[in-house]
């Protein structure tokens, strides 16, 4: 019995370890006092993002950080903490977090990590602030957009400048 309850924990970790390998952001909150109805609404929300959330034990979180390096992280490690695991848009997890506490204020947000190195709540709630990928995406193709069309415009304008000149010129023989 005791050996299948430690193959578990490190199964756990293992599991902890490579969504931490995995992600491109993290942010972890205390949950303390949230309702079911709360936590139901969170969950969904993160889902919705594209964020992995989870509750883990912290001794498990702070043996999967310590493993890879990341002692400093586990400071944060008491208390009922969940961590949310974004993985394709970088603020998604910061983004969602810090939304859900402002209306909350029972969730806490007590750090996160990007790409390895840890952030405070100022740098969670400036992440959060960030556009979506989607709509950063479309602002970098409307600039490349102007230039192209101011192009054309110009490219147009001289086309119809030789047609008036030439039907000027056309006029003028006729006459």
């Amino acid at each position: 019995m005791r050996e299948a309850v430690l193959k578990q924990k490190e199964s756990t970790v293992a599991e902890i370890k490579e969504k931490i390998e995995k992600s491109s952001s993290m942010v972890l909150v205390e949950y303390r006092g949230l309702t079911v109805e709360d936590v139901t609404e969170l969950r969904k929300n993160y889902r919705e993002a594209g964020v992995d959330y989870k509750v883990y034990k912290n001794t498990l979180m702070a043996r999967a950080f310590t493993e890879l390096g990341y002692e400093d992280f586990t400071k944060n490690f008491h208390g009922p903490n969940a961590i949310a695991f974004a993985y394709d848009d970088i603020a998604a997890a910061a983004r969602v977090s810090n939304k859900f506490a402002k209306e909350n204020d029972k969730l806490v947000i007590k750090s996160g990590m990007v790409d390895g190195k840890e952030i405070d709540l100022d740098g969670i709630k400036a992440l959060a602030e960030l556009p979506t990928k989607e709509v950063l995406l479309s602002q970098v193709l409307g600039g490349l957009n102007g230039p192209i069309q101011g192009f054309a415009n110009v490219l147009s304008g001289t086309m119809r400048s030789l047609v008036i000149a030439l039907d000027q010129i056309r006029a003028g023989k006729a006459e």
